[in-house]
């Protein structure tokens, strides 16, 4: 019987070593990050939300390899006066780098702002932006980008906010970074060219913003960029919360190990709990209900779900898993729509084979997509579009008193897919999407 054990553990272990070797890459692979240096011109230029408060701003930016005197200047019709910049070095793999951030507070709705920054006598561009003064909140969402190097993602955001002037920012679901090297991080940069400068971006972590390992790791050059992260940190995690008109946003790090997540789930309750906001929205990157398998992000659904379904959200917006997707839950006796509303989108070159599982009640595969989100005191709507074509793809009106009262019926589905020729699990995919095509019909 020893013997037997013996060569069971003795398989076992051989297996363990094989799949090790065969998934190495995978698991623990980074991609060796160029050698670079910075120019002492200021650059990589970023607007942000600066805290919980709707009206605050943050401004980032990136100047040589040493911290030295920085400031923002900041004008309005009547004035212009002076920030001073908080300066950190960073050092990668590969180099670094002096990061700014400058604080904008006591900033008045309807007003029009410009600033420019200034790091040792160097100054950038003057750039422009405003505080909305309607009390409608609009705003896009992406999921993950990912673009790769001389990526068009530039093109379809700015596209997208030409085909939607009245969205005010921009949120995306994490991996809006390919991975985190410099050149990675200079593409992610000319992808928000025009757009990051004059509307805040927020964005959470997804796994590419991480460094694979034992234990993942995140650089602080990600929170450097991201500067609203900087004082809203539980520990390691990287969590934010904003109230914003009627909305108020929960942003988590799903990417984290079992003791973080834990944390996060102390951190969100305590917020939900004191939220007034009339709309509550929990943005994540992994899929708390996966369209890839449905044993995936089980330790994120079981931390998190039960409280977004306790403390009332509405609407769950997730990336990671490369498609379009709505799970919209069902009364089982009255059989209508209830909330909470998960969405999954994505808009990057990458597409990822999907399931079709019947608790989803739209799916898209083999493009892009965005969504454009508006809410008010008395409804939130959320409409997808193909991010290509600015077609229509995708609709849902939730009713602060009538619940959710139009979900998209009657909008066509677009399920694309090329199988490579000999490549079984496509052809396996392509058979799953006829089969999904025949029972919608």
């Amino acid at each position: 019987m020893k013997k037997l054990f013996g060569l069971i553990g003795l398989v076992a272990l051989v297996a363990l070593g094989i799949l090790s070797y065969v998934r190495w890459e995978v698991w623990f692979g980074n991609p060796e990050e160029a050698p670079y240096s910075t120019t002492d011109q200021p650059q990589r230029i970023l607007l942000t939300f600066g805290d919980e408060n709707g009206n605050n701003r943050n401004v980032s930016w990136s100047c040589g390899e040493e911290v030295k005197p920085a400031f923002l200047e900041l004008a309005d019709l009547t004035d212009t006066i002076r920030i001073d910049a908080k300066g950190e070095v960073f050092t990668s793999r590969a180099g670094k780098t002096a990061f700014y951030v400058a604080r904008l507070r006591n900033l008045e709705s309807g007003c029009a702002y410009s600033y420019r920054v200034c790091t040792d006598d160097h100054y950038s561009e003057w750039h422009h932006f405003s505080l909305s003064e309607h009390q409608e909140t609009s705003f896009l969402y992406v999921g993950d980008v990912q673009d790769t190097i001389a990526g068009i993602a530039n093109q379809l955001l700015k596209s997208a906010f030409k085909h939607h002037p009245d969205a005010q920012f921009l949120i995306c679901g994490g991996d809006l970074t390919e991975r985190p090297t410099d050149t990675y991080w200079q593409e992610t940069f000319e992808g928000l060219d025009s757009i990051g400068q004059t509307l805040p971006v927020m964005t959470i972590t997804g796994n590419h913003d991480y460094l694979k390992g034992l234990i993942y790791k995140l650089e602080r050059r990600f929170s450097l960029i991201h500067s609203y992260f900087l004082d809203s940190m539980i520990g390691e995690n990287q969590v934010f919360t904003l109230k914003y008109k009627d909305v108020q946003f929960f942003l988590l790090d799903s990417n984290r190990e079992f003791f973080y997540l834990y944390t996060q789930r102390h951190w969100l309750e305590e917020q939900l709990k004191a939220s007034t906001a009339t709309w509550k929205i929990v943005v994540l990157h992994h899929p708390l209900y996966s369209i890839r398998s449905k044993n995936n992000n089980l330790i994120q659904r079981w931390m998190f779900d039960d409280l977004i379904r306790e403390y009332g959200v509405d609407l769950v917006l997730q990336g990671h898993e490369h498609a379009y997707a709505r799970m919209t839950n069902h009364d089982q006796q009255l059989q209508t729509p209830i909330t909470p509303v998960y969405t999954v989108s994505h808009l990057s070159p990458k597409n990822y084979r999907i399931e079709f599982s019947e608790s989803f009640d739209k799916f898209g595969s083999g493009s892009r997509y965005y969504q454009q989100i508006k809410a008010n005191a008395q409804s939130l709507t959320i409409t997808a579009y193909d991010a290509v074509t600015h077609e229509l793809y995708d609709s849902l009106v939730i009713n602060k008193d009538k619940g959710i009262i139009d979900y998209g019926k009657d909008i066509p589905e677009k399920i694309e897919f090329t199988p490579v020729p000999g490549n079984k699990k496509d052809a396996k995919f392509a058979k799953r999407i006829e089969e999904y095509k025949n029972r919608k019909l």
